[in-house]
């Protein structure tokens, strides 16, 4: 089996897009984006992430107020400022102006090509960075509300993989979950290697991050159909959602398939989606509003 990511990367004006979305919104909404690095001393580096934050936030009456969080994953080739420069920043918004979504954090961090776990080798313990500094340091920088079900996780292609395994692997600290176009793959591809797979980048990058070979061992502790098993009681407490397109370019939609029906018969309740559409942000879009007011009917029955 082979496979390719499509990897998606900002242009050199990146940089001054953002900035004049940031504009707009604040001009507009008084909503705002608090981009900064943070220096991980897990991972021997500093880490860009950006808070999206809802209007109220900087306000006098709301000097007190906590809020929920959602964390978001950027796909391959993403970074922090995706949520802004793609469009789901804006698809938030309308849906706060028509009242279908109240207010909440997102915590988008860069998350690089890791898959956001820990690395077969060792050498980049990404999940170990996300669990143990960066959720703590937002919850002490940031007025956000403590417990599970005030934290949701979401994301897109990689991130989607990134979000279900985080969501299923630590239930105690997630109340939602959701992804689109998750990168689901019951089994490892066959045979990939980085010295096999040079002129096939995701491969590559596979086996940098699974193993070289992919280590099916390794492949396995980190599936979410692995630990939907493994934490089947727990996950009755957690909502979850997620959905992919049809004509996925990569057959997403297989692994979507087989995680629903790993979850039915686990009697996990879950919301599950196929719908027309292939790989890419215009999916996203178009189905970005319904994972929004999914964690937020979460969090509202929280408050």
């Amino acid at each position: 089996m082979s496979i390719i990511f499509h990897v998606h990367r900002a242009g050199r004006f990146a940089g001054i897009a953002l900035l004049v979305l940031l504009a707009a919104a604040t001009a507009h909404s008084q909503e705002r984006a608090d981009c900064r690095a943070f220096r991980s001393a897990v991972l021997h580096s500093s880490v860009r992430y950006c808070v999206y934050l809802p209007a109220s936030y900087s306000s006098a009456e709301a000097r007190t107020r906590k809020y929920p969080v959602l964390y978001l994953l950027h796909g391959l080739g993403g970074n922090a400022q995706s949520m802004a420069l793609e469009g789901e920043w804006t698809a938030l918004q309308d849906l706060r102006r028509e009242h279908l979504a109240g207010e909440f954090l997102v915590v988008a961090p860069d998350g690089w090509d890791t898959f956001y776990i820990n690395s077969r080798d060792g050498k980049t313990p990404y999940s170990d960075f996300f669990l143990n500094e960066l959720l703590p340091f937002v919850e002490r920088t940031y007025r956000v509300r403590a417990g599970r079900a005030s934290r949701g996780i979401t994301g897109f292609s990689m991130g989607g993989y990134g979000a279900l395994r985080m969501a299923f692997a630590h239930p105690e600290l997630f109340g939602s979950v959701s992804a689109h176009s998750a990168a689901l793959m019951r089994d490892p591809p066959q045979g990939v290697s980085a010295e096999a797979s040079s002129g096939n980048p995701a491969a590559v990058l596979l086996a940098r991050v699974f193993g070289n070979p992919i280590n099916r061992k390794f492949w396995e502790l980190n599936s979410p159909f692995t630990l939907s098993r493994e934490n089947a009681p727990l996950l009755l407490k957690m909502k979850i959602y997620f959905d992919c397109g049809t004509e996925d370019s990569y057959g997403f939609y297989r692994g979507a398939r087989e995680l629903h029906e790993t979850l039915d018969s686990l009697k996990i309740p879950h919301e599950y989606h196929l719908y027309p559409g292939s790989h890419n942000v215009s999916y996203l879009l178009e189905h970005r509003e319904a994972s929004f007011e999914f964690h937020w009917r979460e969090f509202a029955s929280a408050k």
